[in-house]
């Protein structure tokens, strides 16, 4: 440190240039003109170049690993009857609803067994009537998480399901 230097009071905001050294003393003036005596080691010496001298290292960033298994999309299990059977036309409306909820019951037993994170019911609009059998199935499941009034309730032709 000598006469000239820029210098800043440690553990407080305040900088000023050094006027005069007497042993651990140092007289400091202010940009308003006013002088101020602090010992030595509360000052520190302000350096402009001190970083404008020292080079830039970019290190790269370490990827993240995620698990595969996590990673993946949803199954996806499509409720339409036409998709389910052959000749659609041979059930009547209860046989219907009893064979998508046995299908329903298959592959959330399949999730379970094969470890699969999410599924993704896909019920369709309509009249709500298979839509409230695969909420009523939901419900009586344990270990899940579904929206089961969420905004979409009615307007969405599907749910998707987390198993824990």
């Amino acid at each position: 440190m000598k006469v000239g230097d820029l210098v800043s009071v440690i553990d407080e905001n305040f900088r000023g240039k050094v006027l005069k050294i007497i042993v651990n003393q140092v007289k400091i003036e202010d940009e308003h003109g006013f002088t101020y005596n602090f010992s030595k080691d509360k000052l520190t010496i302000i350096d402009a170049d001190l970083y404008e001298n020292s080079p830039i290292i970019r290190k790269n960033e370490i990827p993240k690993v995620v698990s595969k298994k996590h990673n993946k999309a949803p199954l996806k299990l499509d409720l339409h009857f036409d998709l389910l059977v052959k000749n659609p036309s041979d059930y009547d409306a209860f046989e219907r609803l009893m064979i998508q909820r046995e299908k329903l019951l298959e592959t959330i037993d399949f999730c379970r067994k094969n470890h699969i994170k999410k599924l993704q019911i896909i019920h369709g609009i309509g009249d709500g009537v298979l839509q409230k059998m695969v909420y009523d199935v939901l419900e009586g499941l344990t270990n899940i998480e579904y929206d089961s009034d969420g905004f979409f309730y009615h307007q969405s032709g599907n749910v998707e399901v987390k198993f824990l």
